[in-house]
């Protein structure tokens, strides 16, 4: 057996283990970094352009992050969140860019607007409250809004063509919005790492066995699935950036901060087309209102894509229910992952989330004509023979124990921790890679809190992140300031 010593060991070869090994390793080129990946090759999961919704989630346009209250105010708290997040990601790879860590912005990054898209008076009137709450915000300074049909033309002509003249319609816009390949991104991030000669990447190798030792350190057991050879890492940190076989990895731990944990997942599919006549056509992501009972993934949208520089409209995602945790995964990795400290919460989400259920099995049964239909409501005149249904990626929604002790179905990301830090897991799906940054900024702050409180890590981490420290939600100049070095560094100052 193959022994190996690690600072740092990082499970999973998506976005988040990548973006956390980057920001470490300017932190400190000294850490030995091991990357383990269980595919034979990087970011081939959730991570992958086609598995993802790659909007570069900044609650511009994802209604399902401003809900809307009992009395009918709009509660924009969430799209603040998550815009500041996107906004210190942003900066981030500005900083990368400028050092000549990552390569043009256009191979990973370009300009897409945002717009919100919805039909009927009470929809329209939802919509003008969201934009007039989140126009007065610095955040979203420079959004629109319109009901003009010549001027929703403009922005959108695939969904204005044959629209119905009488129909009640409006859409919001914020031109500096981006369409984000995370697959090509992490690749790069990865290839970057390689350069290092403190790094290791182990692909088509998968952990069998998380074991911690006396001295606080982890034992990790790896195989190579062609080889079959057995690697024993040990490592001063752990961390299981394994998308959704995070949740797995993380009971094998046996911290008892996992007790609690279960895992809902749920798959996608998209409608693709890849007809440059059409494709061209569309410039914009437009997000509409998603189905009652449905999941925050499944918002629809009719969406630009560059994947691997080729540009695609992709329409959905539709949603449907798998066992597998992972695309490549087990039709086990559900029943696996039962035990008995998480049984009653995943038994209380399934009983109280019949809606859901309901929306899946509905999901899961539609026709290529039911899914074209749908399309029509953001492209009336689609045609069935210029779409084709592809697989999205796996999300596993979180699942765990409320303030009474019965189970909550959580959508978002969260870190779970042991309480000396020497191992972390980010579980959940969306708003997911976008705030991937600000989510490994966590762990960095939980998990290396005696050595980033030091001055040399605090001021290399400013320098990655002008704002550390400091809150874009509250400083407007600052806002200002860095979101203009960021859309200029990368390429995304909007233009009509």
């Amino acid at each position: 057996m193959v022994v190996k010593k690690a600072d740092v060991l990082l499970v999973g070869g998506g976005v988040m283990s990548a973006t956390l090994g980057v920001m470490l390793s300017q932190l400190d080129p000294s850490l030995k970094i091991i990357m383990v990946e269980r595919l034979d090759h990087v970011a081939h999961e959730s991570t992958h352009g086609w598995n993802n919704a790659g909007t570069g989630h900044a609650g511009n346009c994802e209604l399902n992050y401003t809900p809307q209250n009992t009395d009918r105010s709009v509660d924009i708290e969430r799209a603040l969140e998550i815009n500041a997040s996107f906004e210190v990601t942003l900066q981030l790879w500005s900083y990368l860019v400028e050092n000549k860590l990552l390569p043009t912005p256009s191979k990973f990054i370009n300009p897409i607007p945002h717009l919100s898209f919805v039909w009927g008076d009470e929809n329209v009137d939802f919509l003008h409250k969201r934009y007039e709450k989140m126009s007065a915000h610095h955040l979203f300074k420079g959004m629109e809004f319109s009901r003009d049909p010549e001027t929703l033309k403009q922005w959108m002509p695939l969904a204005m063509g044959a629209r119905d003249s009488t129909q009640s319609i409006a859409a919001t816009r914020v031109k500096h919005g981006s369409d984000v390949d995370f697959g090509s991104l992490t690749r790069h991030m990865v290839d970057n790492l390689h350069s290092h000669p403190n790094f290791e990447l182990m692909l088509s190798s998968t952990v069998k066995k998380i074991k911690k030792k006396e001295d606080r350190s982890w034992s990790v057991r790896v195989k190579n699935r062609h080889t079959k050879e057995c690697s024993k890492i040990s490592a001063d940190f752990v961390f299981l950036g394994a998308g959704g076989g995070a949740l797995p990895l993380l009971q094998k731990s046996k911290i008892p901060e996992r007790k609690g944990y279960g895992g809902f997942p749920v798959s996608g599919q998209w409608l693709v087309c890849s007809k440059p006549e059409i494709v061209k056509q569309h410039g914009s992501k437009v997000y509409g209102k998603a189905a009652i009972g449905a999941p925050p993934m499944s918002v629809p949208h009719l969406d630009t894509r560059i994947i691997d520089g080729k540009p695609a409209l992709l329409f959905g995602p539709f949603a449907g229910f798998t066992t597998k945790f992972l695309k490549e995964g087990s039709k086990w990795d559900l029943f696996g992952s039962v035990k008995g400290n998480n049984l009653a919460p995943m038994m209380s989400v399934g009983a109280n989330n019949m809606d859901l259920t309901r929306y899946l099995i509905g999901e899961v049964f539609q026709t290529q004509e039911e899914r074209v239909a749908a399309l029509r409501n953001f492209f009336p005149e689609a045609k069935e023979e210029d779409w084709k249904l592809a697989h999205a990626g796996q999300r596993v929604q979180i699942i765990k124990k409320d303030e009474n002790g019965k189970g909550k179905l959580e959508f978002g990301t969260e870190l779970v921790a042991s309480g000396d830090g020497t191992l972390a897991a980010l579980l959940g799906a969306s708003p997911g890679a976008s705030t991937a940054v600000q989510a490994m900024i966590d762990v960095i702050e939980r998990c290396f809190k005696d050595k980033i409180e030091k001055p040399e890590w605090e001021q290399k981490m400013k320098l990655m992140i002008p704002s550390y420290g400091k809150s874009l939600i509250d400083d407007v100049e600052l806002l200002a300031s860095i979101r203009q070095r960021t859309l200029t560094t990368l390429g995304l100052n909007a233009q009509d």
